[in-house]
């Protein structure tokens, strides 16, 4: 992998745009980071330092939370533990996309680091090559025991933060729950049936599309009885969901059609064959076929009118008044609760098979968490500072919550493992929303929290464990392809082609899809499509993926 230097003619251009507009402005001119490592002496680094350092740094957080970050339990005791304070720049997350690029922009507002960036690849190499942000792998190398010995474990994860030209321009949000096809993430528009209307009309569980209609007929045919025993005010719906948007799409009922890959990438329509291959998903014979079949389910009126424009907090308010008889989310406890629902299990139509989500076999990923910017003038101590997110201890708490916090709730009590060492045990929220509690209590930002860990450093959620049970006993064994597409790092160049061609493309399908689902399409409508995509670049498209995949190297 040939790797360049910095581009210095970036950092010179910002610094001299910078220079400018800080004596314009009467301030003081805005000295920068040129990007070549800054050696220093380890020891200098130790942690508590000698002497209070100080750093700068961008953050958000969730709205109706605590705003200042540094009365937040764990950066209160980040400080003691380090002696680095942080002069935060807070900006609550729904503002978050608008005002983060005005602040990389904008001398007077860029600090050291951006600890919560969420950065798409894009941003990150924009920024690397104007010279904002400053490459890091010398630097985990050096100053980041915690960071390098994740990437030492799995050399993956240092792969997939690597550009074509091997540079590390941001540092990860890694979250293991389960890995491979047992992965939390592989499956995330989960099924779920209402098991307690199936007691109720004496229905077996569907394991074919035809059954599963059937289910969803006696759930339509016996609404009012449904309604008089249960107390369900308002109309019964047998089946809901969000069409086109996340988890809650109902993509997954249609693995069963075709060739049995689904479309469970909604924002990309990619699938990867058992030969290394990459396709459209949404032009295969399964999709075609999926939709006339979800076609027919909405034309008997099975289907709720409103899937096609709800929003989320319409869905769950009919979800909560136990209108539903299936459902499509991540956690079915979102919409309804855990007592009388349960996991559809895949449903033959043609095959038995459930796609794994892209990316997913490496669990959770976030490339671009969190920079350091050109503004810092102590590179290897803000980095030094980061990698103390990384300790196994400390990751657990960034990403869920503390303990011994003095309001009335804590994610964790302080406990032991089976070695006598601390451990980081689950507390009883009672009927908190564990949501409430984590965004009340966490910071986010960099972090790894490893399979390894569950049992030594901390207990593992609740609500994650039934649902890995949830994949592992339900959906793992019905997983018959080899292959996801894996998270690969692509060159500028091609992600601005990708990003144009998938404006269109996904557009088109996505526009068609719920279109064909309300009105049903013929041969000659499909054909039409077809072309369409084609017209749009899709052969292009599909080309990017497999240039990717084929340096990726799958085994």
């Amino acid at each position: 992998m040939k790797k360049r230097s910095f581009n210095r003619i970036a950092a010179l251009t910002l610094a001299a745009v910078m220079a400018v507009t800080g004596t314009g402005c009467g301030g003081n001119k805005v000295a920068l980071n040129d990007g070549e490592m800054q050696v220093v002496e380890k020891e200098s680094l130790a942690f508590p330092l000698a002497e209070q350092a100080t750093l700068t740094g961008l953050i958000s957080y969730p709205a109706n939370t605590e705003a200042e970050p540094n009365n937040r339990t764990i950066f209160k005791r980040l400080e003691e533990d380090t002696n680095v304070h942080v002069e935060w720049t807070a900006i609550q997350s729904d503002q978050w996309a608008d005002k983060i690029s005005l602040a990389m922009a904008d001398p007077k507002t860029l600090t050291d680091f951006v600890f919560t960036a969420g950065f798409s690849d894009s941003d990150l190499l924009k920024y690397a090559d104007q010279g904002i942000i400053i490459p890091l792998e010398e630097y985990i190398d050096e100053y980041m025991p915690n960071l390098k010995a994740v990437f030492d474990k799995y050399p993956e994860y240092r792969t997939m933060c690597t550009d074509t030209e091997g540079h590390i321009w941001a540092f990860p949000w890694i979250e293991q729950l389960g890995s491979g096809k047992t992965a939390i993430q592989t499956v995330g528009d989960m099924s779920f049936i209402n098991k307690k209307w199936m007691d109720f009309l004496g229905l077996e569980m569907p394991t074919t599309v035809d059954e599963f209609e059937q289910v969803l007929i006696a759930f339509r045919d016996h609404a009012s009885e449904l309604q008089a025993e249960f107390g369900i005010d308002g109309s019964i719906i047998p089946m809901s969901c969000i069409v086109n948007d996340g988890d809650q799409d109902p993509a997954i009922l249609i693995n069963g059609f075709g060739e049995g890959y689904g479309d469970p990438d909604r924002g990309r329509h990619i699938n990867v064959t058992d030969d290394k291959k990459v396709v459209c998903s949404a032009t295969q014979q399964g999709f075609k076929d999926g939709i006339t079949w979800l076609h027919k389910l909405y034309d008997e009126g099975l289907i709720d009118p409103e899937a096609f424009t709800q929003e989320w907090s319409t869905y769950v308010s009919k979800g909560k008044s136990g209108r539903y008889g299936v459902c499509f989310s991540w956690d079915v406890a979102n919409i309804d609760n855990l007592e009388d629902w349960v996991p559809l299990p895949a449903l033959k139509a043609d095959v038995v098979n459930i796609t794994p989500q892209n990316g997913s076999y490496t669990s959770g990923f976030d490339r671009g968490r969190c920079v350091v910017t050109a503004v810092a003038q102590q590179p290897a101590l803000v980095c030094a500072w980061i990698d103390q997110m990384y300790d196994p201890f400390q990751s657990p708490q960034n990403n869920w919550g503390t303990y011994d916090e003095e309001d009335e709730f804590d994610i964790f009590e302080l406990g032991e493992n089976d070695k006598g060492e601390k451990m980081l045990t689950h507390a009883p929220l009672g009927d908190a929303s564990p949501v409430e509690v984590r965004e009340a209590e966490c910071v986010g930002g960099p972090l790894a929290i490893l399979d390894e860990y569950y049992g030594e450093y901390v207990t593992c959620p609740d609500d994650a464990q039934y649902r890995l049970d949830w994949i592992k006993d339900i959906y793992t064994p019905d997983m018959k392809g080899k292959y996801v597409y894996p998270n690969v790092f692509m060159s500028r160049e091609d992600n601005e082609k990708l990003s144009n061609l998938t404006a269109d493309i996904s557009k088109s399908i996505n526009a068609h899809k719920s279109d064909w689902i309300m009105n049903g399409f013929t041969d000659a409508d499909w054909d039409e499509y077809i072309a369409e995509l084609e017209a749009y670049g899709l052969d292009e498209y599909i080309e990017i993926f497999q240039k990717y995949l084929d340096e990726y190297g799958l085994e």
